[in-house]
């Protein structure tokens, strides 16, 4: 597939900035506006350098500028990651932030199941075939509670230390969609997938379900994707009774010239569609950067139906003894 190593985490710390973004106001024109260019000699000291790329630094600050211009009108809290092997930018914003994973969960559950079978020494069952496909083409949560429930606690936890993730908390009981993670820990597990030297060695299948993800839930990161790459995709759209709707976009994207990864996680959003007009502008923002200004239009067009119905993977209200951080807070 062409996918190189992905930074090494030793290095993230010295290279990648975090800012922590929550924007409070917004302008329902602004809100299907496309992301404003960005010239490659503006100026860009007023900017967060939310970007960094030793060895291509106006591209840094030309992705810091557009990354802020995408976040500037819009409310409820914002995490990204962005990291592209062949120029080594990497991009964080509110890196650290958590949030209820939602059916990004469902990444890391795949994940347990095949490095579970790795370590049995064996291909997966027919049983958990017949579970792990359904649960990432489709988003079905009784292939992932049943998945869940079969790996347990304890082994997920294994496998979140495994992959390095520090920030990942698993949801309780059956509700794998409460599992809080970060944008940091999410691009962790998109490594185990895209690293060639990933200990996880049946990755490419893996990165073909994310192919398979249907039409309907392909929305987020791939939007204004360049031609001639593959999206490996996985999404989450979860409203609860507190930090309204999360919505959530973790994608791989690659080709025979270069291989990056865009993970966008949201909450506070008043509807769906907010979100994913939130997550879209980024990811337009990411492609076009990348591409030179040749990135494609939006995959999902202004003013297009979202369905505003839940991916089911945790229920509305609150749970017993399962307090959330307090709302607005970076815990």
């Amino acid at each position: 597939m062409g996918i190189r190593t992905l930074h090494r985490r030793t290095a993230m710390s010295a290279t990648v900035v975090v800012a922590t973004v929550t924007v409070t106001a917004a302008v329902v024109p602004v809100l299907f506006a496309p992301v404003p260019a960005v010239a490659a000699n503006a100026g860009t000291a007023q900017v967060p350098a939310v970007c960094r790329a030793p060895r291509d630094p106006d591209l840094a600050a030309r992705m810091s500028r557009d990354l802020q211009a995408a976040l500037s009108a819009r409310r409820g809290a914002v995490s990204v990651a962005v990291h592209d092997d062949r120029t080594g930018l990497s991009c964080a914003v509110a890196g650290d932030r958590q949030y209820d994973a939602a059916s990004v969960a469902k990444v890391m559950i795949m994940e347990g199941a095949l490095r579970r079978a790795e370590t049995l020494r064996r291909r997966l069952t027919r049983w958990e075939l017949a579970n792990v496909r359904p649960m990432i083409t489709r988003s079905d949560n009784a292939s992932a509670v049943r998945l869940w429930s079969d790996l347990g606690h304890g082994y997920l936890s294994r496998f979140l230390s495994r992959a390095g993730t520090s920030r990942t908390v698993l949801g309780p009981k059956g509700y794998f969609g409460l599992t809080r993670t970060t944008a940091d820990d999410q691009m962790r597990l998109l490594e185990v997938l895209t690293d060639a030297h990933s200990f996880l060695k049946t990755r490419g299948y893996g990165l073909r379900l994310l192919t398979e993800v249907r039409g309907d839930q392909r929305w987020g990161v791939p939007s204004g994707m360049p031609r001639g790459l593959t999206a490996h995709l996985k999404n989450g759209w979860l409203p609860r009774a507190t930090h309204g709707w999360r919505v959530h976009s973790v994608g791989a994207f690659s080709g025979p010239a270069r291989t990056y990864r865009i993970v966008v996680l949201t909450h506070d959003n008043p509807t769906m569609a907010y979100g994913v007009r939130t997550i879209e502008r980024i990811a337009q923002a990411v492609h076009r950067g990348l591409a030179r200004g040749r990135g494609l239009p939006p995959a999902t067009a202004p003013g297009t139906a979202v369905s505003e119905r839940s991916d089911g993977s945790a229920p509305y209200g609150p749970l017993p003894g399962w307090d959330e951080p307090e709302r607005g807070a970076t815990p």
